[in-house]
């Protein structure tokens, strides 16, 4: 097997190392065109990344930004501009012209109030220049100007200016309005008059800005199709376009990013491929070299996948069938930091965790059927206990109703009043231990001397004991400790009332504390009676009374020693049910005081 994957091995390497000398003879040129833009691409988002850095600490400063433009222009010989949320250059204030619109008359709604249109997006900034002819007679401070666009979400957007209205309509070389609704939408047309208030034009280094009329007529496009798109997989997320002029190709930057003040801006970045065919060409010089360079690290790929990759991998494949027949016994010895190495430490961590997982879903699966016989003997158990009472009460309605004994009848309503006492009682201690299994119950722990408590417990049960002529001892010593002293009271009182009613008459009952190190231990024995070991082992379970008949006449419902048993597994603490040398003696522990 180890032979057979070598040899597949060398085979695929040899097919590759033909595969590359075959792509480099033939498609050497594409091949390091595909290299080199990719890197170049990569090369510009890192610098995108970097620059929007730049960007956000500088951001407000206009001579700073256009700086930052320049750097990254001679450092990746890519342009690169600031858009705001609605794809205008950001910091243009240099290059702009102010109209105030007429008040009278527009269907916009805009009359008197003044508009701030930036240049670059209607001309160019060469129009500018003293000797032009076209523009200078009728652009200037003061002069009167018609103006045609569009009203976006609200806000205008001027597409074109001229001498007057019936100029506009009669120029046929700009007219782009109709095919942008076409395209777009139906939006509210622009069409107003309005004077000159203010013409800026840029001076010294910052005309540079816009000279480059190709890098602005892509910005004007990203612009249009952000106010006019419908959709959010275009201009308004980040991406990497293509963009090919005059057999040239270029890569369009677009990311989108949130400047302090929480508003949206674009980073816009526009880089030329053309230095890809001069490289393409130097290539060709060093094609003998290329092909030798490639064959030897064929080789020795070769070479490394035969002693490196193949034996990790066979035992991978011992090991994962071992898995499927769930034997995690084995391990893979991981010798190495590579993908390999990280593959081998990855299967071992998924032999180790689906070894525990099935070790705990066998124990769940267990515990879960413990559970089912619980509640098996549990419904069993409340079946039973409501059983005895409602057939009383059910006996001593037919009983009235029928008119029979009738001297009787306060006897049996007292009888039927028991009867719901004990059901009432049954419910309580039900629902009682029903919180305590439920696991969300938290128990809140105190300081108290539990000796208080014992001594306290103890006396409500003198007319009991003196009923049936029993005698207690109380031997105790002030400790104090940690508990729920309600909760803890619950359990002397069960205790008590279980050896009261277990004990015979004119026996006596022992209430006792051992002090340990860290704990302090509550016993309480009666005398005269024992407990056989089958019973002791039943004798926390619910509903278990110790009679084979399980008589009701020592009254209780047969919870209680169940209730005592979670009230101390909440506590944490051990507790027991043991014979003596004279009777039974129940006990359990508490944390002292530290």
């Amino acid at each position: 097997m180890n032979k057979s994957i070598v040899f597949k091995l060398f085979l695929l390497t040899t097919a590759l190392c033909l595969f590359i000398l075959t792509l480099v003879f033939v498609g050497q040129s594409l091949f390091f065109k595909q290299v080199y833009i990719h890197q170049k691409v990569a090369r510009v988002k890192t610098a995108l990344e970097v620059y929007e850095h730049d960007y956000l600490k500088q951001a407000g400063n206009a001579q700073s930004m256009i700086k930052l433009e320049q750097d990254f222009y001679q450092k990746q010989g890519t342009w690169i501009a600031v858009l705001d949320d609605r794809g205008n250059l950001q910091y243009t204030d240099d290059f702009q012209m102010e109209i105030l619109l007429d008040r009278p008359g527009g269907r916009s709604g805009l009359g008197g109030t003044t508009l701030t249109v930036p240049l670059y997006t209607i001309m160019k900034v060469e129009d500018f220049s003293s000797g032009n002819p076209f523009l200078v007679p009728w652009i200037g401070e003061g002069r009167q100007i018609a103006l045609e666009g569009l009203i976006i979400d609200n806000q205008p957007v001027v597409q074109r200016i001229g001498r007057s209205i019936s100029n506009l309509r009669e120029d046929n070389r700009l007219q782009n309005l109709q095919m942008v609704k076409k395209e777009y939408g139906n939006f509210p047309s622009l069409l107003e008059k309005g004077t000159i208030t203010a013409i800026r034009i840029p001076d010294g280094v910052g005309v540079s800005r816009y000279t480059n009329h190709l890098f602005l007529d892509r910005i004007k496009a990203f612009q249009a199709n952000l106010l006019y798109g419908n959709d959010d997989d275009g201009a308004n997320l980040s991406s990497i376009s293509d963009f090919e002029e005059n057999h040239i190709q270029y890569k369009i930057f677009v990311d989108r990013i949130n400047d302090q003040s929480g508003k949206v801006a674009y980073l816009f970045a526009m880089t030329s491929l053309q230095p890809v065919n001069e490289a393409t060409e130097m290539m060709q010089d060093y094609y003998v070299y290329i092909i030798i360079a490639t064959l030897l690290l064929v080789l020795l790929a070769s070479l490394y996948f035969s002693r490196r990759i193949v034996q990790p991998l066979l035992r991978m494949n011992e090991t994962t069938q071992r898995m499927a027949n769930l034997d995690f016994s084995e391990s893979i010895p991981v010798t190495t930091k590579d993908e390999i190495g990280n593959l081998s430490r990855n299967i071992n961590v998924l032999s180790a965790r689906l070894h525990s997982h099935i070790t705990r879903l066998e124990e769940d699966i267990e515990q879960e059927k413990q559970l089912e016989q619980t509640r098996k003997e549990f419904i069993s158990g409340v079946s039973h206990e409501l059983k005895t009472p409602l057939s009383v009460i059910q006996s001593c309605l037919s009983i009235l109703k029928d008119g029979v004994a009738s001297h009787k009848r306060d006897y049996y309503f007292t009888a039927m009043e028991d009867e719901v006492k004990r059901m009432d009682l049954l419910i309580a201690d039900m629902l009682e231990l029903a919180k305590y299994e439920s696991g969300t119950y938290k128990m809140e722990m105190e300081f108290f001397d539990i000796a208080d408590v014992l001594e306290r417990v103890s006396g409500k049960f003198t007319s009991v004991l003196a009923s049936k002529q029993l005698q207690i001892h109380i031997h105790l010593q002030s400790v104090e400790v940690v508990a729920n002293q309600r909760r803890i009271e619950q359990v002397i009182v069960n205790f008590l009332m279980n050896a009261i009613c277990y004990t015979p008459e004119r026996q006596s009952i022992v209430v006792s504390m051992l002090d340990e190190e860290d704990t302090v231990q509550v016993c309480i024995e009666n005398k005269g009676v024992y407990i056989s070991d089958e019973q002791l082992e039943k004798i926390w379970d619910r509903f278990y009374r110790g009679e084979p008949s399980r008589q009701r006449a020592s009254g209780g419902t047969g919870l209680g020693l169940a209730i005592s048993k979670k009230i101390l597994e909440l506590h944490r603490v051990s507790y027991g049910v043991a014979n003596t040398s004279e009777g039974v003696l129940f006990y359990f522990s508490l944390h002292k005081r530290q």
